[in-house]
C-alpha cells in the first residue's frame, strides 16, 4: 500500500510561495478612490489637531507628565528586557533589511519592480515629512524635559512625532499595500497594526517618548500609507525606465559578443632592387632538408657503425695491457 508524506506547515507555505504567479494582472493597483481621500483629508485633520493640542499645552501634554512620572519601566520592570528586543521591531534599519529580502524575493519571483519601489518610495516620504516635522517642531523628550507640564517645544529635540512608531506602520505595512489577495491584506493589515501599536507602547514604556509623540507617529506613518496611490504612476514610470535600460545594455552586450574582432592591416615594406634580388636567388633555392628524395622504411635502412671509440681523447689515459712510463721525481 502506498502512502503520501505528510506535509508539513512549512512545507504548505512553501508550496503557496511556488504558486504566486510571474507578472501577477490580477493584483489591482491601489487607485486614490473617494474613500481614501476621505480617509486621507481625516487623518490630516486629526494630524494637525494633535500638533495644535500639544502646542497650547492642552490636556494631552498634562497627560503625557502624568504617564512620565507613573514610570512604567520602574512599575512592570519584570519585562524590561522584552521591550528592549521588541522596540527593534521599529529601528528603521532592521526591519528594512527584513522587509526589502521578502519584497525583493516577490520581485523576482514575479518578475516586476513594483514591490521594491513601493518600499523605496513609502521609506522617502516617511524620512522627509517626519523628518522634517522633527526638526521643525524641535519637542524634547521626557528624559530631557526642563519644566513640569510645559510641552517643551522649539527647544532643539527631535521626538515629536514618534520615528519608530511612523516608520513600524510603514514598513509593516507596506506588507498589507502589497497583498495578493483580499484575504492576505486583512491578515497582514491586522498584524502591521498590531506590530505598531507596540512599538509605540514599548517607546513610552521605556520613556523615551511622550504619548503624544506616539499618537502623532501613528497618524504620520497612516498618512504615508493612505497617500501612496498617488505615487504609484511614478512607480510604474520608474519600473518601464528600469527595464528599457536593463533590455538596450544587454542588446549592447550580445552585439559586442557576436561582432567578430578585425585582425590588424600587415605592413609590408618594399625591399631595395638589391636586396630583392637575393631574396628571389635564396627563394628559388629549396633548403637542404626539404629537398625531395627517395624514403626508405626504417627496416630497410642499413645501420651504419661510427669508426674508432666514442670516448673522447684524453692525453693521461693509456690503452689497456700497456705499462705507463715512470715519472720523474721531483724534490730534494
Amino acid at each position: 500500500m502506498r502512502t503520501e508524506p505528510k506535509l508539513t506547515r512549512l512545507d504548505r507555505v512553501f508550496a503557496r510561495l511556488d504558486r504566486e504567479p510571474e507578472r501577477p494582472a490580477h493584483i489591482d493597483v491601489p487607485k486614490m478612490s473617494r474613500h481614501r481621500i476621505v480617509l486621507f483629508a481625516a487623518t490630516l485633520a486629526f494630524y494637525g489637531a494633535i500638533v495644535w493640542a500639544v502646542v497650547i499645552t492642552s490636556w494631552l501634554v498634562r497627560l503625557d507628565w502624568q504617564v512620565m512620572f507613573f514610570r512604567p519601566y520602574q512599575q512592570w520592570s519584570e519585562i524590561h528586557w522584552f521591550v528592549d528586543y521588541y522596540v527593534v521591531l521599529g529601528q528603521r534599519g532592521p526591519t528594512a533589511v527584513m522587509v526589502a529580502a521578502w519584497l525583493g524575493w516577490r520581485s523576482w519571483r514575479q518578475h516586476t519592480l513594483r514591490p521594491l519601489l513601493a518600499l523605496g518610495v513609502s521609506l522617502l516620504l516617511l524620512n522627509i515629512t517626519v523628518g522634517a516635522a522633527k526638526y521643525g517642531m524641535g519637542r524634547l523628550g521626557p528624559h530631557y524635559a526642563t519644566s513640569i507640564g510645559s510641552n517643551e517645544m522649539w527647544l532643539g529635540g527631535d521626538i515629536f512625532p514618534s520615528g519608530h512608531t511612523a516608520n513600524a506602520v510603514v514598513t509593516w505595512g507596506i506588507l498589507a499595500y502589497l497583498a495578493s489577495s483580499a484575504r492576505a491584506q486583512r491578515w497582514l493589515s491586522a498584524v502591521s497594526a498590531v506590530t505598531s501599536l507596540g512599538v509605540g507602547m514599548a517607546t513610552v514604556y521605556l520613556g523615551t517618548h511622550w504619548l503624544s509623540d506616539v499618537i502623532l507617529g501613528w497618524t504620520a506613518g497612516l498618512l504615508i500609507l493612505l497617500g501612496l496611490p498617488w505615487f504609484e504612476p511614478l512607480i510604474a514610470r520608474a519600473e518601464t525606465r528600469i527595464f528599457d535600460l536593463r533590455d538596450r545594455l544587454l542588446a549592447r552586450r550580445r552585439r559586442t559578443s557576436a561582432t567578430p574582432v578585425e585582425a590588424p592591416p600587415v605592413v609590408v615594406t618594399p625591399l631595395p632592387a638589391d636586396d630583392r634580388d637575393d631574396v628571389g636567388a635564396c627563394s628559388s633555392r629549396a633548403p637542404v632538408y626539404l629537398t625531395p628524395g627517395p624514403h626508405t622504411a626504417r627496416s630497410e635502412r642499413t645501420p651504419v657503425t661510427p669508426a674508432g671509440s666514442r670516448r673522447p681523447p684524453h692525453p693521461e689515459r693509456h690503452p689497456r695491457g700497456s705499462t705507463p712510463s715512470a715519472r720523474p721525481l721531483t724534490g730534494g
